[in-house]
């Protein structure tokens, strides 16, 4: 299904939510020694332990052009807490041990999480990260280069994908597991009205790997906020997750997409450097794309949300399966944003 499109320059695809648990990706991310915490269940299928070798990587083909930007589309209108004020989960280490381990044994792991493929495996990411600007089309009124930039796709020749996770009102520990297990990194961009009853689920993801990005305090429509108003929403988020996790976030993401000259000038002022958008949506059960062309391209951002069954009609790993399916036939590999922005 094709989102519907408008011509404001300040606005984008439209913008859903997230449901309760507690999970990490790949990339920079401190895993568990995944071999010998799975060794009793995978010895049988594996043959071979962990044995080094890489699993198969995105390839080149199908590649192809990237199809021309389009414009912004319209906007759509617990647990235990393990953390209190001032928990900080432990940094993440950097580690890429699913794609160390052998192909009998990411096979296996594949099919304890119900994905028929292993998922292809990213490559190493750049030495130097890549120039980000703003997409044509998304520029605000009086705008420069020195307002962090606006984006869907991340500028890259390689077959790899961003997925991110907004909200955190899902708190589920099997998605904390799966991703953990399988080694896909995501990263989540946190409404503190969403996660404030459980900081300890999400400190957990970030020692598992996930970077914890800004999604404004309340989830508003901050073009409808005055200067003042958005900076307690988007600065006051900065705080928060700098007093919960012990580092201020560089990423921001605007509720629904939608955004105006004061939201850059704002978030610019309390750090932000980047503010990554998306090029396609994920549910359980279909995706929603923003090009013309319906389909992936090499740095796409994936948007979804920390949702369940009650909201909407699958759970956080039926939706990571669902995802992996797509990305994966289509013989991409899913990337840490983080090490490319």
């Amino acid at each position: 299904m094709q989102l519907v499109r408008q011509k404001e320059k300040n606005t984008t695809m439209r913008h859903g939510s997230g449901a309760p648990g507690v999970g990490r990706g790949r990339g920079s991310g401190g895993h568990r020694p995944v071999c010998a915490a799975l060794v009793a269940l995978l010895v049988a299928a594996a043959g071979s332990g962990c044995a080094s070798g890489e699993g198969e990587r995105a390839g080149d083909a199908g590649r192809g052009d990237r199809p021309a930007a389009g414009n912004p589309g319209a906007p759509a209108a617990a647990p235990a807490r393990p953390g209190g004020p001032g928990h900080r989960a432990a940094a993440p280490e950097t580690g890429r041990e699913n794609a160390k381990l052998a192909p009998a044994v990411r096979a296996a792991l594949a099919a304890k999480w119900g994905l028929a493929k292993p998922p292809l495996v990213a490559p190493e990411p750049p030495a130097v990260k890549p120039r980000i600007t703003t997409r044509a089309g998304f520029e605000v009124e009086g705008g420069d280069d020195s307002l962090p930039p606006v984006f869907t796709t991340v500028p890259t020749e390689e077959r790899i994908v961003f997925l991110t996770i907004d909200d955190g009102a899902e708190k589920d520990p099997e998605l904390l597991r799966m991703m953990d297990e399988l080694d896909i990194p995501y990263s989540a961009f946190l409404s503190d009205y969403e996660v404030s009853d459980n900081y300890g689920y999400f400190g957990e993801a970030r020692r598992r790997g996930t970077a914890l990005n800004n999604h404004t305090l309340n989830h508003p429509y901050l073009p409808g906020l005055s200067y003042a108003e958005q900076e307690r929403e988007i600065c006051g988020q900065q705080e928060v997750i700098r007093e919960e996790y012990g580092k201020q976030p560089v990423l921001f993401r605007p509720p629904y997409g939608n955004y105006n000259g004061d939201t850059l000038r704002v978030a610019k002022s309390c750090g932000i450097k980047a503010v990554p958008l998306w090029n396609a949506e994920a549910f359980p059960d279909h995706m929603e794309w923003r090009e013309e062309d319906q389909d992936l391209h090499p740095g796409d951002i994936i948007l979804t949300h920390f949702r369940g069954r009650s909201e909407w009609g699958g759970s956080m790993t039926d939706l990571v399966r669902a995802v992996m399916k797509v990305v994966t036939d289509k013989g991409y590999a899913v990337a840490r944003l983080e090490d490319y922005v």
